[in-house]
C-alpha cells in the first residue's frame, strides 16, 4: 500500500474513534480533495485573449499555448474575446471559476481603462502570474525633420509651442499616453492626432499630416530601415537590438520610459498552488529557445517578472496612469 494510503487511512480512522467524523464521509471527503490537488491539470486550459486573431497579443498568447503543452500533461487553447478596449476579456477571466483552468493575457490596458471610464475592472480582480514583454514606445519622426536628436525635438518644441503634431494609434490607447506622458516629463506642448491604429499613425508621420508618432519600433521599423522616417529615442530602459544605436530618453536626459506589455493573470481567488504550477510552466516556455526565436523574429521583447514583481507592476502602472490621464482630462 502506498505511503499516502497508509496515511489517509491512519488520519480517517483517528479523527472517526475520536467521534469527530465519519469515516466514510470524512474519506470520499478527503479523497476528492486529495484527487483534485493531485490530479491537477486533469484537463485543457484555456488561455483569454481580450484583443484580436492575428494581433500580437493574439499571436504571441497562440505560441505560449503551442509551447506551454511541452512543459505541463495537458494542452492549451486561445480563446479571443473581443470588446470594450480589452475589458470583455479581462472581465471574463476575472468571472471564470479560480480552479486554474482559465488564464488570461493581460495587457497595458487594464490598467488604463478604468481612467478613461470603458469599464470598471482593474488588476485588482486578477491574480499576476507572470509578465513576459514590453515593447517600449518611440519617438519618431521624418528623416528631413529640423531636429536630429530628441534633444532638439523638445527645444523646437519649447520653441513652437502647440505647433508639432504627433500621431497616436487612438484617444486613450497605450501610444497616445505614451506621447502625452513624455510630453508631461518635457514640459513640452505638443497636439495628439488619434488614427486607427499604429500602421496609419506612422503613414501620417511619412504624408506630412503629422510632424511625430509614438508607435512602437517594430511598427515603424519598415520605414526607417527602407527610408523616410528616423527614430529619435526609445521609451525603455535600455536600448533595443531592432534599433541599436538609437539611445532611450534616460540617456537622453528624461527619466521617463513606457510603452506596452503583456503578461498572464487567473481570477483573484485561483489557488497559490495552481498559480504557482502554472508560473513554473509559462517561466519554462519564456526561457526555451524556441520562444525566444519567436519573439526576437517578430520584433517582440521580453521582459520578465515574477507574480509579486508584476503585481507591483501592475499597481505601478495602474498609479501612473491615473494621473498622466487625468492631467489630459480625456476619461469619458
Amino acid at each position: 500500500m502506498a505511503y499516502d494510503e497508509i496515511t489517509r487511512r491512519r488520519f480517517v480512522q483517528t479523527m472517526a474513534g475520536a467521534g469527530i467524523i465519519s469515516i466514510a464521509g470524512c474519506t470520499d471527503q478527503l479523497e476528492g480533495q486529495l484527487g483534485e490537488e493531485q490530479q491537477f491539470p486533469s484537463q485543457k486550459i484555456e488561455m483569454v485573449c481580450p484583443w484580436a486573431a492575428g494581433g500580437g497579443t493574439d499571436r504571441t498568447s497562440r505560441k505560449i499555448a503551442e509551447l506551454a503543452g511541452n512543459h505541463l500533461d495537458t494542452s492549451f487553447y486561445v480563446t479571443n474575446k473581443t470588446g470594450g478596449t480589452g475589458s470583455v476579456g479581462f472581465n471574463s477571466v476575472a468571472d471564470a471559476d479560480p480552479n486554474g483552468y482559465t488564464v488570461g493575457i493581460t495587457t497595458v490596458e487594464l490598467c488604463i481603462i478604468s481612467h478613461l471610464g470603458v469599464s470598471d475592472i482593474t488588476p485588482k480582480a486578477l491574480k499576476p502570474v507572470m509578465q513576459y514583454n514590453f515593447d517600449p514606445a518611440s519617438i519618431t519622426v521624418r528623416e528631413d525633420a529640423p531636429y536630429g536628436t530628441i534633444q532638439e525635438f523638445v527645444t523646437h518644441a519649447k520653441d513652437n509651442p502647440g505647433t508639432i503634431k504627433v500621431s497616436n494609434s487612438g484617444t486613450g490607447s497605450i501610444w497616445h499616453l505614451s506621447a502625452a506622458g513624455f510630453a508631461q516629463e518635457a514640459n513640452i506642448d505638443i497636439k495628439h492626432i488619434g488614427y486607427d491604429g499604429g500602421s496609419p499613425a506612422t503613414k501620417a508621420v511619412i504624408n506630412g499630416e503629422v510632424q511625430a508618432t509614438a508607435a512602437s519600433p517594430a511598427e515603424v521599423a519598415p520605414q526607417v530601415k527602407d527610408g523616410p522616417l528616423k527614430v529619435l529615442s526609445i521609451m525603455g530602459r535600455e536600448r533595443i537590438d531592432l534599433f541599436p544605436e538609437v539611445p532611450t530618453l534616460k540617456e537622453s536626459g528624461f527619466d521617463f520610459t513606457l510603452g506596452a506589455w503583456r503578461g498572464l493573470s487567473v481570477p483573484s481567488e485561483t489557488s497559490d498552488d495552481r498559480t504557482s504550477t502554472l508560473h513554473d510552466t509559462y517561466k519554462s516556455v519564456y526561457d526555451s529557445d524556441a520562444f525566444k526565436s519567436f519573439m526576437t523574429k517578430n520584433g517582440f521583447r521580453q521582459v520578465y517578472r515574477g507574480p509579486d514583481e508584476y503585481g507591483t507592476f501592475l499597481s505601478s502602472e495602474y498609479d501612473r496612469f491615473k494621473k498622466i490621464i487625468e492631467q489630459l482630462d480625456i476619461s469619458k
